[in-house]
Formats: structure tokens, C-alpha cells, sequence
């Protein structure tokens, strides 16, 4: 199976071993709750699918690779103590909590959630002496004396042998004790996830056209070389940042984390050709409805530029579908922070809004460090904060608390003269202009959305389909497939969209009604 489906398996795994019943009770004893084990490629994705699921289910991830660990960490360390025995007195050896079993409680400690997943990543390739200890753990949950927390779950990962010449063959006894869940590498199901990880569009293009090279791993004359989703999304992050400060995205860069030679070269020489489309076809002027003179020359195109066309469209509509999302969800927290200011007698404002970026600021470190934050909840908080700071400037700059209060100082002009009540005032009056002007963005991504349709219709038109051209299906399958799309359209709505989405089902529909005339007549 995908990634994706590895991923619904797992997070119903655990959802069922975490059911209880009437009595408080595990509804599967833990005893019975087999751990998971993924197996499959390295680097596709295994390790952020658990911090997936453990936000999506509310509950805390401790997550190690335990090629890292020593038998010493894994148990503990030995020490003597005394004890008695039938009115003797001996010296016995116990062990110090392991250093796995102690982050586990360390989690409990920080976040209050008693309720998680332990993530061992590289399971089967552990050294001779920690084998026994990790079956022993499989088996029993605990490492040495100690065992693992009701609550958590085990989920582990391993490497086939074909990728790890470290790799240990488990016996049926603790394969048995298990439950085997095999990965696949999978382009499309990946995507899915690249598109919400904000993945380079060249990227994306490029794999669309060659799928062969998402994932590869061969053994030359010259050694092994190899190319995972892990290094894509990689390099796309450097590439971002490359961009934004104006350094060059070449082979050179390629190759440092695509470790195929060829592949990084094919690359780096797509990634210059897709700039090249980018300020030829001039993107942004075909949001705005300003599209090329010669349609003629891009419809007898390669399919491979008519994909890379697609591809920087969906790029540039994502970039804004995303900045959608984002500000919505800044403006909803927001909100609830004004609405408490407005609504109570409370401090001065610049008082209110110290203690505010106080409170979330502490919230944000505490929640960041019990890892309970993904990068999506952890950028909205600190926009928050940013805004709340943008909003007590913007007070102290229309000279309500006059320069007092820029200052940080209370004025008692202010409370003498009601002006908490002009203060208010000017904070709904800076909150309303923040979202007129996100209303004013969403008019725009709405109007490049529409726009970009009516390019592939009148670039690609095709009059003999119900539904349009093959690249209108290419186009609006890519929309329907991403999370920032999608919900854009689905939160705010967009004619041309659902215009389209109809036709592509009403010809899915005709195609499986003629499919069936045929059957039928043969």
C-alpha cells in the first residue's frame, strides 16, 4: 500500500487500542495491543506520518531511530541495591529507567496527555547486543525493568533488506507479535502531502512529467546511488531559500540531495527551463486575464511545456490558496483576542496587550516544547503575536493614549477623559481593516482562480469533449486533489471551479455509460 493508506491504517490502529469502555477500561488490553510495524523504503515519508496522526488524534509523540541507542540506553544502566529475602539481607542488580521509557514519562510531564504513540524508527536494524532487549520490548513492552506507560502506543519502522545491509531478519515468533504493515513508494499518494508541505513547483512539474525519477535506487560500477521523497523535500525547502536571496539552483545544489548524477543534472536542467516558461508566458498577467497573443504556439506545444504551463498556474494558485488558509486562521485567534479586550472593563490596552503576547507567547513555548505544535499551528501563533504588536503600534500611532502610551506607560489624560472608549474603537477600527483587506485578497485569488480556468479553456479548449481538454483535466484534478485548494473553494466557493468539476463528472459519467453500451452489445 501508499503511504496514504499506511497512514489511515495506523491512525485506526491506534484509535482502536485507545477505545475504552463503559468502565474506564482499554476496550483491547494493552497486554493484547500488538505494536505496528511499517516496513518499506527509507525516506518515504514514515517518520512525518506519525506526527500526523498524533496531531490529528490530539495526542503526544515520542519518536526515536534506535540505531542511535546502546543496550546501556536502551535498558539502563546497572546498579547494586539490597534487598531481603527470607530474613536475609542481599545485594541484587536492578537498572536506571531507560533513556526511552524516561522521555516517555518526561512527554506525560510536559504536555498533561497521558495518551501517545512511541515512534522507533530503523527497528530491525539494531546491533547484536540490543536484539534481544528490542524482541524483549516488542514482546512486553518494557525495556529491562520498566514498562511502557498505558497509553502509548508502539508503532515502528524498518528497511527491507534490499536497502540496508544492517537489516535482522525477525523470527516468526516476533513477527507473530506483530502487526506488518508494507509500504510502497507512491508519486501520486505523495503529492497529496507535497502540495500542503508547500513542495517547489518545479518540483512537482518535473515528477509530473517523469515519475520514474521520484524514487530510485540502483547499484552501478560507481556504487549505489539514490533518490528518495525525503531528499525532494529537501532540496525544495533550500531551493525556496535560494530563491528568496537570489542564490543560483543548479546542478551543483541538485546533486547534493538527489544522489543520482543523472536525475540532479535532468533536474537542474528542467528547473532552468521552467523559469525560462515562467517569464516568457508571464504568470501573473494570466491571473489577472492577460493572456499570450499566441495561443497557437503553446497549444502546439510539447505536452512537456503544456505540463510545466499547468504546473507554474497551480504554483502560484496554491502560494495563494495557502496565504488564505493562513490568515484565516490568524484572524480567528485574532478575533477571540480583540472580542475579550472589547468586551471587558479590564487594564489599559497597552497593559492588555503586554499580558496578551505574555499568555501566547508562554502557551506557544510550552505547546512547542511538549511537541504538540505542526509548523501550520506554530506559524499562525506566532503571526498572532506579530499582529498583536502591529495592533498596540497602530493604537499608540493614532495618539488616543498620546505618547504615553507608545511609551508603555499608563495615562491617567486617558482615564480621566474616557478615552478606553476610543481606545476600543480604534482596536475593532484595526481589526475591520485587517479583514477587509484579507476579504479584498480572497476577491483576488477568487478572480486568478476564475482567470486561470478561462486560460486552459481558451488555450486548450477541445470541442469534441464534454469536459474540455485533456490538460483543463489535468488542471482541475490538481486542484481537487490539494488541501489549500480545496478548501479554499469549499470555504468561499468559485463558479468556474464547480462549472468544470460538473462537466469532468458528467463525462466520467457518459464515458461508463457508452463502457457499458458496448459491454452490453458485445
Amino acid at each position: 500500500m501508499n503511504i496514504d493508506q499506511a497512514k489511515e491504517e495506523v491512525k485506526n490502529a491506534v484509535r482502536t487500542y485507545l477505545e475504552k469502555d463503559e468502565a474506564g477500561q482499554y476496550e483491547i488490553p494493552v497486554e493484547k495491543q500488538r505494536p505496528i510495524l511499517l516496513m518499506g523504503p527509507p525516506g518515504i515519508g514514515k517518520t512525518a506520518v506519525m506526527e500526523q496522526i498524533a496531531h490529528e488524534l490530539g495526542i503526544s509523540l515520542v519518536s526515536y531511530t534506535i540505531t542511535h541507542h546502546t543496550r546501556q540506553s536502551a535498558i539502563g544502566l546497572p546498579m547494586i541495591s539490597e534487598k531481603e529475602f527470607g530474613g536475609k539481607k542481599y545485594s541484587v542488580t536492578e537498572y536506571t529507567m531507560s533513556e526511552i521509557i524516561g522521555a516517555v514519562y518526561e512527554q506525560i510531564e510536559k504536555s498533561g496527555i497521558k495518551e501517545g504513540i512511541l515512534f522507533l524508527d530503523e527497528i530491525n536494524c539494531v546491533s547484536e547486543t540490543l536484539a534481544p532487549t528490542m524482541l524483549q520490548f516488542l514482546q512486553y513492552k518494557t525495556f529491562g525493568s520498566h514498562r511502557l506507560p498505558e497509553g502509548y502506543i508502539i508503532v515502528t519502522a524498518g528497511n527491507p533488506p534490499q536497502y540496508n545491509k544492517s537489516v535482522r531478519e525477525f523470527d516468526i515468533v516476533t513477527l507473530d507479535r506483530v502487526r506488518q504493515i508494507n509500504i510502497e513508494e507512491d508519486f501520486d499518494a505523495w503529492k497529496e502531502y507535497a502540495y500542503k508541505a508547500r513542495v517547489h513547483g518545479a518540483i512537482l512539474a518535473y515528477l509530473e512529467i517523469k515519475k520514474d525519477n521520484f524514487y530510485k535506487i540502483e547499484t552501478t560500477v560507481d556504487g549505489r546511488s539514490f533518490v528518495t521523497a525525503r531528499g525532494w523535500e529537501d532540496l525544495s525547502r533550500t531551493m525556496l531559500v535560494c530563491e528568496k536571496l537570489g542564490i543560483p539552483v543548479d546542478e551543483n545544489l541538485a546533486v547534493q540531495y538527489l544522489q543520482n548524477k543523472e536525475i540532479a543534472r535532468d533536474f537542474a536542467t528542467y528547473y532552468e527551463l521552467y523559469c525560462r516558461y515562467n517569464e516568457l508566458y508571464k504568470i501573473p498577467d494570466i491571473l489577472e486575464g492577460r493572456f499570450p497573443d499566441d495561443k497557437k504556439a503553446i497549444r502546439d506545444g510539447s505536452f512537456d511545456e503544456k505540463l510545466s504551463i499547468i504546473g507554474l498556474l497551480t504554483d502560484k494558485l496554491m502560494q495563494e490558496f495557502e496565504s488564505y488558509a493562513k490568515m484565516q486562521g490568524v484572524q480567528k485567534l485574532l478575533f477571540e483576542a480583540v472580542k475579550e479586550f472589547v468586551s471587558g472593563a479590564g487594564p489599559q490596552f497597552t497593559d492588555w496587550a503586554d499580558g496578551k503576547r505574555a499568555e501566547l507567547s508562554e502557551k506557544l513555548t510550552k505547546e512547542k516544547e511538549a511537541g504538540l505544535l505542526d509548523k501550520e499551528s506554530e506559524t499562525t501563533q506566532r503571526l498572532v503575536i506579530a499582529a498583536l504588536d502591529d495592533c498596540k503600534t497602530y493604537v499608540a500611532e493614532q495618539g488616543v493614549g498620546n505618547a504615553d502610551v507608545a511609551n508603555g506607560e499608563k495615562s491617567e489624560k486617558a482615564d480621566k477623559n474616557g478615552d478606553n472608549a476610543n481606545t476600543v474603537a480604534l482596536v475593532k477600527k484595526w481589526f475591520n481593516e485587517r479583514e477587509a483587506g484579507r476579504q479584498e485578497d480572497i476577491k483576488i485569488y477568487d478572480r486568478h482562480l476564475t482567470n486561470s480556468f478561462e486560460f486552459v479553456e481558451a488555450v486548450f479548449g477541445d470541442e469534441q469533449s464534454l469536459s474540455g481538454s485533456q490538460e483543463m483535466v489535468i488542471f482541475l484534478t490538481e486542484l481537487s486533489k490539494a488541501y489549500y485548494s480545496l478548501k479554499f473553494v469549499r470555504e468561499t466557493g468559485n463558479e468556474a471551479y464547480y462549472k468544470y468539476n460538473k462537466l469532468l463528472l458528467l463525462n466520467d459519467r457518459r464515458k461508463e455509460l457508452v463502457d457499458l453500451a458496448e459491454s452490453l452489445i458485445l
